[in-house]
């Protein structure tokens, strides 16, 4: 009787998510650290920044976390691609699979609390309508999505390292 195929996701396709991801977090964290608004009505200037809101102080948390952990997993996926062999490969099984998804929530949290902020905002600055005020908004919204979308990588990345799993620790 022949052996049941594998599960295990190829580490080529495992670097091309991992890749991705830390792509989409390197812009969500450079769209959010460049997001400013200025309001110089009459004599009185005021500078509006990311960093003056908590929810987008921790949007920017959880992508610097989870971009510190897709560069290690890159960089650890590379060299399994490279060389065919991990260090501590059957070690790091338990840790990858765990990691993955303690990450991946940490950076769903983060994109749902810039979301949330912002249609928060827009909904009480209504009122106001100034195209940099909504610029300030639509970009503190696209760093968002494109945490929302390395969450979504990460989700998958941890699918493919609960797949390796089995296989690895029979």
């Amino acid at each position: 009787m022949a052996p049941p195929p594998s599960t295990a996701v190829p580490p080529l396709v495992g670097l091309l998510v991992r890749i991705v991801t830390l792509v989409c977090l390197l812009v969500s964290i450079v769209v959010l650290v460049t997001t400013s608004y200025t309001d110089t009505t009459g004599d009185e200037v005021s500078k509006l920044k990311f960093s003056d809101f908590y929810a987008y102080r921790y949007l920017l948390s959880a992508s610097v976390v989870g971009l510190a952990y897709s560069f290690l997993q890159t960089a650890l996926t590379v060299l399994l691609v490279t060389t065919g062999n991990r260090i501590g490969a059957d070690s790091m099984l338990l840790f990858d699979f765990y990691a993955d998804k303690v990450i991946s929530y940490v950076v769903a949290t983060g994109a749902a609390a810039g979301f949330g902020l912002s249609v928060d905002l827009k909904r009480l600055l209504n009122a106001v309508d100034t195209s940099e005020l909504n610029t300030f908004l639509h970009k503190a919204e696209a760093a968002a999505s494109l945490c929302l979308l390395a969450f979504v990588l990460t989700a998958l990345s941890s699918i493919f390292s609960s797949l390796s799993l089995p296989k690895r620790v029979q």
